[in-house]
């Protein structure tokens, strides 16, 4: 029954993709940002079912059974911190712009060097989230239809390329109605069979009230406030976040929907944890190497329940790869292959740079075989490289290219150069990129996600403000200042001594979004 559900699931996906075309119409905003008309429900679904895929789910349950409740519930906690903080400061500010992406916000502050480091850094990151999900649902497809991991990946790697090269936004916003529904009915089941049913009991140590999961570093503690910081504040610039907020039907829009999928996240995906906790106690000594959520699923939990929540998991992992694609391509495509340059149209344009998007996302998931520590990892990297410049930028004059690139820099170096000296990750064995040596050891675990932080936000704010110290004696002595390749000011504004004189993108040389 569970194989009818995944292949009737895959199908109905590819058909929706299909059905949404007829939405798009050759036009790019429609494609890219679902033509800005998506009411507050569609805004919360899509931003829900970032944290609901199996990259989320099934890695938040594996580390719940493992080292905790506090453990597998810090990364729904994560995500819906940074939904809060969208909403509270982010979310109007970003719709008000209508802006396409993430780079492009950047190019308007910062000018080109600011548009394509944030291109390359967030489309790298992205990459490990997408292969994340494709690792996620190679498992699922092996584990219960049979069907060899990595003809796994290729297979669904192929569904979700039809729908998206077609459908667009409106793909992942039809797919996300069907996946909250099912995946709503599904968690509400599958919790309540565990907590009626066999009844909730945790080994000891791991328990809800097992607090010292969050004050005690030998239980975790560091790792899991780690893990609640990184995507807490990395979510901030997701470009799939920045993408579905666009979308949104007004400013006032984007900022209630993610404030409701901020406490959707809360009560929909924390008690997992929970019913990762009893069922890792409920399997015993029987528990295998598989996922704790598909053994779950696949055994003592009743057929029906299995289905909805195997249907709802791999419809939101299919969304969540879906925007992946959607968002990638999109940069790729306005920051790097200028459209006017190919003399194509942006659609169209977009529609092919999926194709080695997917490509790098596949070569990824059948390398590496780790799911919910690729999804903390993705954002711990952008917490130290992107977040403070975007926050700080948007909020205050601290704008300057230098600093920027200076920052990413400094603070992305520090965090990878503690990420291959560090026997594990998040917990985990690092399996990844790790250079064996005697002096970093499994205790900075955690740690390095805060210290790389630290500096990207201490360098970021030291360097501009020098820049704008800079900026005002220079216009005291009637000097030109704010040229975005000197990283001086944001494109927009250049200030002279008799005052700031606007100047437009164009005109500053930068390229803008052309819509077909």
């Amino acid at each position: 029954m569970i194989n009818a559900a995944i292949a009737g699931t895959v199908l109905l996906l590819v058909a929706l993709g299909l059905w949404a075309s007829r939405r798009v119409r050759g036009r790019s905003d429609n494609f890219a940002v679902a033509g800005r008309t998506l009411t507050v429900p569609l805004v919360v679904v899509l931003l829900m079912s970032q944290v609901i895929d199996s990259n989320a789910t099934v890695g938040a349950a594996d580390l719940a059974g493992g080292f905790g409740f506090w453990a597998g519930a810090a990364m729904p906690l994560g995500i819906a911190a940074s939904f809060l903080l969208m909403g509270l400061f982010v979310a109007r500010k970003v719709r008000e712009r209508e802006l396409y992406s993430l780079p492009e916000y950047f190019r308007t502050t910062f000018g080109r060097t600011g548009e394509v480091l944030s291109a390359v850094l967030t489309v790298a990151s992205f990459g490990i989230l997408m292969a994340g999900n494709l690792v996620a649902l190679g498992h699922m497809l092996d584990y219960f239809v049979g069907v060899p991991y990595g003809l796994a990946i290729l297979v669904v790697t192929g569904a979700i390329l039809a729908g998206t090269v077609v459908g667009g936004m409106f793909a992942s916003v039809y797919t996300g109605l069907f996946l909250m529904g099912v995946m709503t009915v599904g968690f509400v089941g599958l919790s309540l069979w565990m907590f009626l049913g066999p009844g909730y009991s945790a080994p000891e140590g791991l328990g809800v009230l097992d607090l010292a999961q969050l004050t005690d570093p030998a239980a975790g503690s560091v790792i899991n406030w780690a893990t609640m910081f990184a995507l807490g504040l990395g979510n901030l610039v997701a470009i799939d976040v920045f993408q579905r907020v666009s979308s949104a039907r007004s400013a006032r829009g984007a900022r209630t929907a993610s404030l409701i999928a901020a406490a959707g996240t809360v009560v929909l995906c924390v008690p997992l944890a929970a019913v990762a906790v009893a069922g890792a106690g409920l399997l015993g000594d029987g528990a295998s190497d598989s996922p704790i959520l598909f053994q779950l699923l696949a055994g003592p939990v009743p057929a029906p329940i299995a289905m909805l929540v195997i249907s709802g998991l791999l419809a939101a992992s299919l969304t969540t790869v879906s925007g992946v694609l959607l968002a990638t391509s999109t940069i790729i495509v306005g920051t790097l292959l200028p459209t006017r340059t190919l003399r194509v149209s942006m659609l169209r344009t977009s529609q092919l740079a999926m194709i080695p998007v997917a490509a790098i996302g596949i070569l990824v998931a059948l390398r590496v075989h780790h799911t919910g520590i690729l999804l903390t990892l993705t954002f711990d990297l952008l917490c130290a490289s992107l977040v403070a410049p975007f926050v700080l930028s948007l909020w205050t004059r601290l704008a300057s290219t230098r600093a920027l690139v200076i920052s990413t820099v400094l603070g992305l170096g520090t965090r990878l150069v503690f990420f291959v000296l560090t026997p594990t990750i998040y917990g985990v064995e690092n399996t990844l990129l790790y250079i064996p040596n005697t002096v970093v050891t499994a205790s900075v675990d955690g740690w390095t996600t805060f210290l790389a932080a630290a500096v990207s936000l201490v360098v970021y704010v030291g360097v501009a403000a020098a820049d704008v110290r800079g900026k005002r004696a220079a216009a005291v002595g009637g000097q030109v200042v704010g040229a975005p390749g000197a990283g001086a000011a944001p494109v927009g504004a250049v200030e002279l001594a008799a005052g700031p004189v606007e100047i437009s993108a164009a005109d500053a040389g930068v390229a803008v979004p052309v819509k077909s």
